[in-house]
């Protein structure tokens, strides 16, 4: 395996944190193979910074992400790590950090445990964030953008922080997504980078062109000195400013992101007057497309939240149990459970086109109450809310042929994967756990072989 062609992929998700190595095939460099890959839990939920966010914030200590990072890329082979040509990074979209540029990170240098921890940084506010009402949205000014601005998205996370905790925006001087920032950390960049299918995912971003809404937002009052600047997505970053573990300094980085999504045809523009009950919006992607992603609230987050409720429930019957525990038995019972007539509505977060509906439960029968029963219509309920956001018959007529599902929630339940292949009648493939972080270590990869062959 020639060094020259060995890339890094990470992928900062909202649970765990993944790595990836790829590399040539042998004797055909334009295939690809996996190395190694590794994936951590994350662990970094925390109470909001601010009282103000209420039940509704949603938050992650970053050093609990990097701590999961650094324990990833440490299970990878460490020759392979020293032939690390190019990196790849991806990760939850939409959130925002804020971090002191020249103070966002300590780097421990010397040895094989070269490794930086956050410094002079804010929690991640997550995509999952609730603090920002119908009402406070509705205030705020109308974007120049075909997207609109839902809570969780980082511009309208930063005018709640303005108007609820103003003096906790002048403790810092840059903002980002949790990748954002890595990026920056690596490569010592004096400003934040980002992509401009994250900047699409904050809100008052003019996808045409690839501008922020700076006169809108001035306008407001809004912080615009807080805002990245832009890159295209799979563009260079930059290059890593120190060792880090054995990876070498000095290696190109770059950012991307991306959730069920389905790429649109060459030369399709939405239109550019947002529509806030639109289940599909659209999102930049690679070489001047778009994405029409249907980016549901409610997945393996609702899984959890029932899991967690079944655990309580026992706990308050003076039974404990693991989470673990429970998840796996209630995936069994599923597994043997084909069928149910009960019917759940599993929308406890609402989705942003419909942010009031609740979550129901229908069709109830006393024969269908078993855990079998309840489990296999919470995950039917997952998969058919997605489809009612992006029906089969809108795929077909965008001429999609398969469907790829990768992502925790569905490697580890097999009853979600039966419920796609029910809800989808298309050829169905499941990938791995890290395929996120296969992605972007695929997209560094091709970047790589492509300068080689130039």
């Amino acid at each position: 395996m020639a060094s020259r062609s060995v890339t890094l992929g990470i992928d900062l998700g909202t649970t765990s944190v993944k790595a990836a190595l790829l590399g040539a095939a042998p004797g055909d460099p334009s295939e690809f193979v996996v190395l190694a890959s590794c994936a951590r839990a994350a662990r970094a939920e925390v109470a909001a910074e601010s009282s103000a966010a209420g039940p509704q914030g949603r938050e992650q200590d970053v050093s609990r992400i990097i701590q999961a990072l650094s324990e990833c890329l440490a299970a990878l082979p460490r020759q392979q790590l020293q032939n690390v040509k190019g990196i790849g990074v991806s990760g939850q979209m939409h959130g925002v950090m804020f971090w002191k540029t020249g103070q966002g990170c300590e780097w421990t240098e010397g040895g094989p445990t070269t490794v930086f921890e956050p410094r002079a940084v804010s929690h991640l506010i997550t995509w999952q964030d609730g603090r920002c009402s119908s009402g406070f949205l509705a205030s705020l000014p109308q974007p120049e953008s075909h997207l609109n601005v839902a809570t969780g998205f980082g511009c309208a996370t930063i005018f709640w922080l303005l108007k609820n905790c103003p003096e906790f925006l002048k403790s810092y001087d840059a903002a980002g997504t949790i990748h954002d920032y890595v990026v920056a950390m690596l490569c010592g960049l004096p400003r934040p980078l980002m992509s401009d299918q994250n900047a699409a995912s904050w809100g008052y971003f003019n996808t045409q062109s690839q501008s922020w809404n700076l006169e809108i937002l001035k306008n407001s009052g809004f912080p615009t000195h807080l805002l990245p600047d832009i890159a295209e997505a799979g563009s260079v970053a930059g290059r890593t400013s120190h060792k880090w573990l054995e990876i070498p300094k000095g290696i190109l980085n770059i950012s991307t992101s991306v959730q069920l999504a389905a790429s649109m045809p060459s030369g399709f523009q939405p239109a550019q007057t947002p529509d806030p009950t639109a289940p599909v919006t659209y999102f930049p992607y690679f070489g001047g497309t778009y994405l029409g992603v249907a980016a549901s609230l409610n997945g393996g987050n609702v899984l959890a939240t029932f899991v967690h409720m079944l655990a309580q429930w026992m706990a308050d019957l003076g039974l404990e149990v693991e989470e673990s525990a429970v998840y796996s038995r209630m995936i069994q019972a599923a597994v043997q459970q084909r069928d149910t007539c009960l019917t759940i509505t599993p929308t406890v977060l609402g989705e942003r086109h419909l942010p009031d509906e609740l979550a129901s439960v229908t069709r109830i029968s006393s024969s269908d109450l078993s855990l079998g029963h309840v489990t296999r219509a919470l995950c039917r309920g997952i998969v058919q809310n997605l489809h009612s956001m992006l029906p089969f018959q809108q795929l077909q007529e965008w001429g999609v042929e398969r469907v790829m599902g990768s992502g925790s929630a569905l490697s580890r339940n097999e009853v979600l994967k039966q419920e796609v292949q029910r809800a989808f009648p298309l050829p169905v493939s499941f990938g791995q756990d890290v395929d996120a972080a296969l992605g972007a270590a695929l997209v560094m990869l091709q970047r790589s072989l492509n300068q080689n062959e130039s």
